[in-house]
């Protein structure tokens, strides 16, 4: 059984975030700016709450997060760089 919540990451996309947010050149800010037009109430403490694994990602959120930062959600959850 694999455990979700090691006590230290809320969450196993929070790097993946951070690596392809910066490779566009983008602010935490920004990415938030992006997520608010589709609807959703993220902020850039948000943003960095995901990025450094303090905060849990909904499945929902997942899906949009992978849509503005033009993945898959298969690749935000793949454990392989």
């Amino acid at each position: 059984m694999k455990v979700y919540w090691d006590g230290k990451a809320k969450n196993i996309i929070g790097e993946k975030i951070r690596a392809l947010r910066t490779e566009k050149a983008w602010t935490q800010a920004h990415l938030a700016e992006l997520l608010q037009l589709e609807g959703f109430e993220f902020s850039d403490l948000t943003i960095l709450r995901i990025e450094g694994g303090k905060r849990f990602v909904a499945d929902y959120e997942l899906k949009v997060l992978a849509k503005v930062l033009e993945v898959s959600y298969e690749e935000l959850l793949d454990d392989n760089e």
